[in-house]
């Protein structure tokens, strides 16, 4: 909810321009296979997609910036000023600078789920052998830094605890409870090393993030056959 302070800061804002109005979305809820589960269909009103292509745009400016400058190393205007809007006009999508980044966090955490966790669910997910499973987890991964990197430094790269707030604490819990949950089951299965499983992803996002740093610190990209390399001296390390 936008606070009456923060409105009056974007009203008076030079340069900003009054948000298109958007008539009330209409959702119809389709209930198929037996009602189990709805699907939703949205009609936007006039001018939503102008208000989606400004929070975008501040979304993406704020990726970049945090990236570069670290988050308190990053003031509102200069978001402003990289995403082509007044300062004013962010206030109208997140009341607060913490409200931005949380926002960011939890959108950058779903790209992750998306193009990693969905992808090995996919096919077979827990239910195929730890040592093929571990392969598609670190190589997706690898895709997914690869593809996209200003999302992996924000997400592995910064230190988040002091501004997340209680829904981006429960994301990555839920994340976390997910890939434990794979880890005792393997261990189960006598397919890894026993021991705690956090500390395991620990040691696995560790090394994985260690070969981004090297890459990044000699200005080249990872090669597959580094890749395939790391992730099996990393298997080596959790295997029983």
């Amino acid at each position: 909810m936008t606070t009456t302070a923060s409105k009056n800061r974007a009203a008076s804002e030079p340069g900003d321009k009054p948000a298109a109005r958007t008539s009330q979305a209409r959702i119809r809820a389709d209930h198929a296979d037996g009602g189990a589960r709805p699907s939703y269909t949205v009609i936007p009103g006039r001018g939503d997609k102008k208000v989606s292509d400004k929070r975008d745009a501040i979304m993406t400016a704020a990726l970049e910036l945090f990236v570069e400058r670290g988050f308190y190393g990053t003031a509102v205007p200069e978001i402003a000023d990289r995403a082509g809007v007044g300062a004013g006009t962010i206030y109208r999508y997140f009341e607060s600078k913490e409200a931005l980044v949380n926002a960011l966090y939890r959108a950058e955490k779903m790209k992750f789920a998306q193009n990693v966790v969905e992808r090995v669910n996919a096919t077979g997910g827990a239910r195929e052998p730890a040592r093929e499973l571990f392969r598609r987890l670190w190589m997706h991964m690898a895709d997914f830094a690869v593809a996209h990197p200003a999302s992996f430094v924000f997400l592995e790269l910064h230190h988040h605890a002091a501004y997340l707030d209680a829904e981006s604490h429960a994301l990555e819990q839920r994340m976390l409870t997910l890939f434990a949950g794979v880890i005792v089951a393997a261990q189960a299965r006598g397919e890894l090393k026993t021991g705690d499983p956090r500390l395991m992803m620990g040691l696995v996002m560790g090394g994985f993030i260690g070969v981004i740093r090297c890459c990044m610190e000699n200005n080249a990209k990872p090669a597959e056959a580094d890749w395939t390399f790391a992730e099996r001296c990393m298997w080596e390390a959790i295997r029983a």
